[in-house]
């Protein structure tokens, strides 16, 4: 298991292009939009597609499905009592549990699970995050933007709505309807260079809209969060995937995608429920930073 060097560079070449790219104002002020809109109804769909239909429910599935749910339970416990000890106000609390206990284990997760682990541990990522992290923040998700956010409270049909027509969502039915039969060989080869695609747009995305200016009031709790989403959880997911039976490739896809950084939609929709939205950006900016950092070592540490 390790980060091959070309892809590694790769990534950090991207995200350097975006940066420029924003610094120096040749994109659009809403070009991270579009590229964002972009992978989320064409290319995260088509890789969940591609590799969906390869999902076989069994023990192992299960096991990768339920320990995003896991890490839920005790993130958000450990973020609500470290917020009562440390009199966080409450805007501050409710961005870190939606940018703590979420990863950013579709847009980040699926290229890098690629990358590090091969194809074969695909049907893995997208069981962690179609029934996990995307449930997590379709339904919890919810719940804590309508508690510590501003707007009104969202009725169940609204949730389920949400989770129906979310794009990937639906090409998970999709592929679920025409396993176990192997996609035809046709649409096999359109999917392939949309779903390669991913990587490279995702990591413009993110430097164009790469922030690294929190507030100075928030830095012990950037810190805090940050400690907790990019150490404690992924070492946590160790532990916990041997009790859980994991094994191979299924524990090494569990374990990568608890150690992928904030995600970027749970910070998108904390900012616009007015929860610290410098804070909420800069979670999931220095979590990238992070986890390019940390990330090579872990592996080569795992190795």
């Amino acid at each position: 298991m390790h980060l091959p060097l070309a892809t590694f560079a790769f990534l950090l070449l991207l995200i350097a292009i975006g940066r420029l790219l924003a610094w120096r104002r040749v994109l659009p002020e809403r070009a991270a939009d579009t590229l964002n809109l972009v992978v989320l109804y064409v290319n995260l769909p088509a890789m969940v597609l591609l590799y969906a239909s390869r999902l076989q429910l069994n023990r192992a599935l299960l096991a990768v499905a339920a320990m995003p749910w896991l890490l839920l339970l005790i993130s958000a416990a450990a973020v609500w009592l470290l917020a009562r000890a440390l009199r966080w106000p409450r805007a501050v609390t409710g961005a870190l549990l939606l940018t703590v206990p979420l990863g950013n284990t579709s847009y980040l997760g699926y290229p890098l699970t690629r990358a590090i682990l091969g194809a074969a541990a695909l049907p893995y990522a997208v069981a962690y995050d179609q029934f996990g992290s995307f449930l997590i923040l379709s339904t919890y998700g919810v719940l804590i933007l309508a508690w510590y956010g501003h707007g009104a409270r969202p009725r169940p049909w609204h949730i389920a709505r949400r989770v129906l027509t979310f794009p990937a969502f639906l090409a998970l039915l999709l592929a679920l309807a025409i396993a176990p039969a192997p996609l035809p060989h046709w649409l096999t080869a359109m999917l392939h260079p949309l779903s390669v695609a991913l990587l490279p747009l995702v990591a413009l995305a993110i430097g164009v809209q790469l922030k690294l200016k929190p507030d100075r009031e928030h830095l012990a709790a950037l810190g805090t969060g940050l400690l907790l989403k990019m150490l404690a959880l992924p070492l946590l997911a160790l532990l916990l995937a041997p009790l859980l039976g994991l094994h191979g490739a299924a524990a090494h896809t569990a374990v990568l995608e608890s150690a992928m950084p904030p995600m970027i939609t749970a910070a998108a929709l904390a900012s616009m429920a007015g929860l610290t939205p410098r804070l909420a950006a800069a979670m999931v900016s220095y979590g990238i930073v992070l986890m390019l950092l940390i990330l090579p070592l872990g592996l080569r540490l795992l190795h």
